[in-house]
C-alpha cells in the first residue's frame, strides 16, 4: 500500500509541478475555510442557524402549490406520481431546489468582490475565490432541502430511486453555469453599480420563462425548444426531476446542451474576471 502511495505521489509530480500542487492545496484549503467561515456568519446569533434557509423553501414551496395548484389547477401527467396537489408539491420542490440555489448563489456572488474590499486590498489574497465562495455555501445550504424531498418522495411512492447517484450530473452543469455568470457579474459590479439590480430583474424574468411552476408541456412546440436551447436551468429542472421523481433521465439531450452552454457561460464569465480582477483594488 505505501508503495502504491508513493507511486502516485511521484506520479502526481511528474505530471504537475510541485509549486503548482502545493499552490492548488492551499487554495483548496483556503477555499475550504472560507466556505466554512461563510456558513457560519449567515445565519450567526438565530435559533435556527443554517435551517433557515430550508424554511424559506418550504415557505416557496407553499405559496406556489396554493396558487397554482390549487386556485390555477395546474395538472399533472407523472405515470410515477398520482395526481393530487401533494404529487405537484414534490414536483415543484424539485424543480424549485436548483432554481432557488441558482438564485441565491449568483445574488451573493454578485456582490461577493464589493463586499470583500480589505481581501481585495491584499496583495497576496487569491481573488479568484470570492465569487466561488457563496456560491458553494449556498449548494451546501440546498442539500438540506433535497434531502426533505427525497424523504417525501420515499413516503409518498414507496420507492428510492437509485437514479438518485447520478445527481452529480445535473450538480455538473449547475454549478458551472451558477460560478460563470456569478464570475461575470461580480466582475462587472466593481465598475457598474447597477448590475445587481439587473440581475435581480433578470431572474425574475427568468422564473417565469422557466418551465418551474408550469409542466415543459404546456410551451408551445416551436418555443419550448428554444428555451432549452438557450435556458440551461430548463434543461437543469428537467433533469433533477427525472432523477428524484421518475427514477431515469429522460431528457439526455437537454442536459447535453445544457453541459456544453454551462461549461462555455463559465469559461467566458471566468475570463472576464480574470481579466479585470487586476483593477479591482484601484476602483475600490
Amino acid at each position: 500500500m505505501q508503495q502504491i502511495k508513493k507511486k502516485i505521489r511521484h506520479l502526481k509530480q511528474f505530471i504537475l509541478p510541485r509549486t503548482f500542487n502545493e499552490q492548488l492545496l492551499t487554495q483548496l484549503d483556503l477555499l475550504k475555510a472560507l466556505v466554512q467561515r461563510d456558513l457560519e456568519a449567515r445565519y450567526k446569533g438565530s435559533i435556527l442557524g443554517n435551517l433557515w434557509p430550508l424554511l424559506h423553501q418550504l415557505a416557496q414551496l407553499l405559496i406556489y402549490t396554493y396558487v397554482f395548484s390549487i386556485v390555477l389547477q395546474v395538472k399533472l401527467s407523472l405515470k410515477e406520481l398520482p395526481e393530487s396537489n401533494v404529487s405537484y408539491g414534490l414536483w415543484l420542490f424539485a424543480g424549485l431546489l436548483p432554481w432557488m440555489t441558482f438564485t441565491n448563489g449568483l445574488v451573493q456572488a454578485t456582490g461577493s468582490v464589493l463586499r470583500q474590499t480589505n481581501l481585495v486590498k491584499k496583495v497576496l489574497f487569491p481573488l479568484i475565490l470570492l465569487p466561488i465562495v457563496p456560491i458553494l455555501s449556498t449548494f451546501l445550504e440546498s442539500i438540506f432541502g433535497l434531502l426533505l424531498l427525497i424523504s417525501f418522495v420515499v413516503i409518498t411512492t414507496q420507492t428510492l430511486h437509485p437514479s438518485l447517484l447520478l445527481l452529480p450530473l445535473v450538480w455538473l452543469p449547475q454549478l458551472l453555469l451558477t460560478a460563470g455568470l456569478g464570475y461575470l457579474t461580480a466582475a462587472l459590479t466593481v465598475f457598474l453599480r447597477d448590475i445587481p439590480q439587473t440581475v435581480g430583474v433578470a431572474l425574475n424574468i427568468g422564473f417565469y420563462l422557466t418551465p418551474i411552476v408550469y409542466p415543459a408541456s404546456a410551451i408551445p412546440k416551436p418555443f419550448s425548444e428554444v428555451v432549452f436551447w438557450i435556458n440551461p436551468l430548463a434543461a437543469i429542472a428537467q433533469v433533477y426531476r427525472d432523477l428524484v421523481l421518475v427514477g431515469s433521465i429522460r431528457h439526455w439531450w437537454e442536459w447535453t446542451v445544457a453541459t456544453v452552454l454551462s461549461s462555455l457561460i463559465f469559461i467566458g464569465g471566468f475570463w472576464v474576471y480574470r481579466r479585470l480582477q487586476s483593477a479591482f483594488a484601484d476602483v475600490l
